[in-house]
């Protein structure tokens, strides 16, 4: 069995940050404020950091001075001792002539292959993506980018082709065309078959010649159907694999139809490859929002002690998107909007809202949490979920589509294009909670939120200024994921004036208004990521099977009976049968209202 070569060690796994972290760690090591000031070329640093066994006793200083241990002399007085600390600073030509020897040869680089180059997912999110954080300076210094696909291109023509999709950040407008230049000079193209092992070779033999000898690390991003991923992977461990670096290979959702499907993915997968060498990716995982989830709980004293079911009510996690399938039909009707949103970004989303507090921000130790929230949770009913499909509507005088009516999808396709359904979490905390799910497509807004509704107030004394109707008197956490990102808390207060006129308010943090940086794409967080070797973001096989076991009977259900999706027209909320489902369980969706801060 051929499988991927794979290093870890530390010196790979972050040695390459952006710049703005780059000025944090100069300030890390000895400090020897009254000593003189030795200035320490670039090309040393590097050496230090690349030659740390071979030069153990170096150390550098806080102001870029760099000092040898001295080992300890018995009966070494405090005036001896500083004078032979002294004596240990090394000048800046001594480690010029040192550092000239090994330096390329224990230098890295990372070469950066995007297989399926000339898709949609290719040109329109990794290509920006790995451009951003070129000019970031969050890209190592040695560093190529390859396409790969099927496709005849040469190298101009595919830096034709992701040029038209690069977009400086607002926030940073200089030198923009100009780091386009130079990013665009980094990448290159090999066409080829996905499984064709001679194709891969050919494109080994190029990484190399743009490695130059340095210690090759090699990321493979799996842009292409999954039906070809153990094709592509096959080839390239046997052909294409770093022979003194790590190998790492980011695979592109859907993870399988369903537990077995999965299962098999998987199995398959780890022929060539470790674990630790498979990156799922979820780009929700990556949105700002969802990484500030666990900030927000676990460094806020306020939020902690009510995260449970002893204060909140229910919590809602709702995915809606103004437009229909335009063109992917045929994808999509094989998967559906179950698969497609609810068993991996909701759901993923839902395990980090409701996991225990880690035993630290280690990626095994966070996604052990994730594991432990999912194996909790029941089998998904039938009864609990409602699903529907969108119609054709007019709507001033623009005729909207039904699903159907997209060419690639057949005319008598039950496949769900909107579902709700209602999750149970059986542990200590939240014991009897309902987590409620709603996704869809053609719907009246583009949304992704989650919102924490929490219990009435007992003995409230002012029950009566909110008559019969308790919801609008209850507390709301909503955190906006996309767009315009927000988090907001709906409280209670007294309108200004004489008489007792109650009204909700939300405390409210806009991002737009606060920050006025710009807010990083999903895509860059988690290919930095990779990069790095930071797991953290991505999906391990345990928590994959735990997540489809939860969903896979009652699929089948669906299919097997051919149950008839809601019929909802074209722009509207959806289905009347999630308000049902909503109500069952004593809930109304808190989107139906109109918010202050929307």
């Amino acid at each position: 069995m051929s499988t991927f070569s794979s290093m870890h060690s530390p010196s790979y796994s972050h040695s390459f940050i952006c710049s703005s972290s780059i000025n944090e760690k100069k300030n890390q090591g000895f400090v020897f404020s009254s000593f003189p000031r030795f200035s320490v070329p670039a090309n040393a640093k590097v050496f230090l950091q690349c030659q740390a066994n071979s030069h153990q006793n170096a150390v550098l200083m806080q102001d870029g001075a760099v000092a040898t241990k001295v080992s300890p002399v018995e009966k070494e007085t405090p005036i001896e001792k500083l004078k032979s600390e002294l004596l240990s600073v090394t000048s800046s030509n001594e480690w010029d002539e040192k550092a000239s020897f090994d330096i390329n040869e224990n230098e890295s680089t990372v070469s950066i292959t995007v297989v399926g180059a000339s898709g949609d997912l290719a040109k329109k999110k990794i290509f920006p993506a790995l451009f951003a954080l070129y000019y970031e300076g969050c890209l190592p210094k040695h560093f190529t980018v390859y396409g790969y696909a099927r496709s005849k291109m040469t190298d101009a023509e595919l830096r034709n082709m992701v040029s038209k999709t690069l977009t400086c950040r607002i926030d940073k407008r200089e030198n923009c065309g100009e780091k386009m230049e130079e990013f665009l000079k980094r990448c290159f193209y090999h066409s080829g078959q996905y499984d064709s092992g001679e194709n891969f070779a050919q494109l080994d033999k190029k990484l190399k010649e743009h490695e130059g000898g340095k210690v090759s690390n090699r990321l493979f991003y799996l842009s292409i159907p999954p039906n070809i991923f153990i094709d592509a992977v096959k080839c390239a461990s046997s052909s294409a694999s770093s022979g003194n670096g790590w190998t790492r290979v980011i695979v592109e959702k859907p993870f399988g139809r369903d537990s077995d499907s999965s299962a098999a993915l998987t199995k398959a997968l780890k022929q060539y490859l470790t674990e630790d060498q498979i990156f799922r990716i979820d780009h929700y995982l990556g949105k700002e929002l969802v990484e500030n989830l666990s900030v927000l709980r676990f460094s806020n004293l306020i939020f902690e002690p009510l995260w449970s079911r002893q204060y909140i009510r229910n919590v809602q996690l709702i995915f809606s998107e103004d437009f229909g399938t335009e063109g992917r039909g045929g994808y999509f009707d094989h998967y559906g909007i179950i698969r497609d949103i609810m068993q991996n970004h909701l759901l993923q989303i839902l395990a980090l809202f409701a996991m225990e507090t880690p035993v630290s921000l280690d990626a095994e130790d966070i996604r052990n949490e994730k594991v432990k929230v999912l194996r909790s949770m029941r089998p998904l009913r039938l009864e609990d979920v409602v699903i529907g499909q969108y119609k054709s509507h007019s709507k001033g005088g623009v005729t909207y589509p039904a699903y159907t009516d997209d060419k690639t999808v057949p005319k008598d396709s039950l496949t769900p294009t909107f579902a709700a359904a209602a999750l149970f979490i059986d542990n200590a905390r939240w014991d009897g909670v309902p987590f409620l799910m709603k996704a869809g497509k053609a719907l009246h807004n583009k949304r992704a939120e989650i919102r924490v509704q929490f219990r009435h107030v007992p003995g409230n004394l002012y029950n009566r200024n909110f008559g019969t109707d308790l919801d609008q008197a209850t507390n709301e956490l909503v955190i906006r994921v996309q767009p315009d990102e927000a988090i907001y808390l709906k409280i209670n207060n007294k309108v200004p004036g004489l008489g007792m006129r109650l009204d909700r308010s939300n405390l409210n943090l806009h991002y737009a208004a606060r920050y006025s940086k710009e807010i990083p794409d999903a895509y860059e967080r988690l290919l930095l990521d990779a990069i790095e070797g930071e797991r953290r973001l991505f999906i391990r096989s345990d928590e994959l099977n735990a997540a489809w076991s939860l969903f896979t009977p009652v699929l089948a259900e669906l299919e097997e009976k051919k149950i008839m999706p809601e019929y909802y027209p074209y722009g509207s909320r959806g289905p009347v049968g999630a308000h049902y489902l909503a109500a069952r369980y004593n809930v109304r969706w808190g989107d139906l209202g109109l918010d202050q801060s929307t």
